[in-house]
């Protein structure tokens, strides 16, 4: 982890002194990268989890992706989920890790953005359902045994999240529980690690959340399981991906987004600092995408009224 930061921060500050020592751009090379003057490459991701893993996980990817693309790269952190959507339409970030409902929400209010990569298990998401173990609430099968929560005090997570808010809101709406089902309103922890402390404690007897936190957090015994359990683990949808702004190739090069891509989808899980990349994104390895994988999560957002 070091040597990585270190390599990062020379691999920033070499780039700063060759942009200062160039006068202007030269043309594009054959790969169509940019040369040395180009401009920061600025990424960004939806604060879904533990802002210090975040930092880890992204700040390892710009420093992949600023030896791959030959530009400098930087993470900038953001404070939730709608900063996310704004600082991508004004430009300031040039491309977002995003779930699917700030995904389509970015992509809406930027023509020409594009949707590009998607890990392995974006292809087939799911959300679970969480209980505390004192309600005396046991496991369903179905949909429409998501009835039991009824009455129950819940939370989402971000009020835009697609796996701790949006899919389960649908869910529950199929198996005829609305918001005003609950026992008062229903909370937005603003993150799925959140979301599982707050059922943990009993704050909330049921809540909703990311399977993939879900498993990551029990798999390192970070949740008491004598406290809280799973309730029900939806059918699946796409997810989480990265969309780029649409004037990356203007800016970088005609190939550039081509090489985004390559520079995802050529992680090699054998190599250490790959490895580490796909490890952190919880991913065997990133596959390409497109818009049309997330029409079902539009048509579900428009209906809830999460996209206008």
């Amino acid at each position: 982890m070091l040597f990585t930061s270190i390599r990062r921060a020379a691999c920033l500050a070499l780039w700063a002194l060759l942009a200062a020592a160039c006068g202007a751009d030269a043309a594009d090379g054959p790969a169509g990268a940019k040369p040395a003057t180009a401009s920061t490459f600025t990424i960004g991701a939806i604060p879904d989890q533990d802002p210090e893993k975040l930092q880890r996980l992204h700040g390892a990817v710009a420093t992949h992706l600023s030896e791959q693309l030959g530009v400098p790269v930087a993470y900038q952190p953001v404070t939730d989920y709608t900063a996310a959507v704004n600082l991508f339409r004004s430009g300031d970030l040039d491309m977002v890790w995003f779930g699917g409902l700030t995904g389509v929400q970015a992509r809406l209010q930027v023509p020409g953005s594009r949707a590009i990569l998607q890990r392995d298990v974006d292809e087939a998401f799911r959300s679970v359902f969480i209980v505390n173990t004192a309600t005396g609430i046991t496991p369903v099968d179905s949909v429409s045994g998501l009835r039991v929560l009824s009455g129950r005090r819940f939370t989402f997570g971000s009020e835009s999240s697609t796996s701790g808010r949006l899919m389960p809101q649908y869910f529950l709406d199929q198996a005829g529980v609305g918001p005003g089902d609950f026992a008062g309103q229903p909370g937005f922890s603003g993150s799925h690690d959140k979301t599982i402390a707050l059922v943990e404690s009993g704050t909330f007897e049921a809540g909703a959340l990311n399977e993939q936190v879900w498993k990551a957090r029990t798999q390192a015994g970070q949740v008491d399981t004598g406290e809280v359990r799973v309730l029900f683990t939806t059918p699946p949808y796409h997810d989480y991906h990265w969309v780029i702004g649409p004037d990356a190739a203007q800016r970088y090069g005609r190939n550039f987004v081509d090489r985004v891509i390559r520079a995802f989808s050529e992680l090699d899980p054998s190599e250490p600092e790959d490895g580490q990349i796909l490890d952190l994104f919880g991913a065997g390895r990133f596959v390409p995408t497109n818009e049309a994988n997330y029409d079902q999560i539009e048509q579900i957002g428009r209906k809830l009224e999460l996209i206008s």
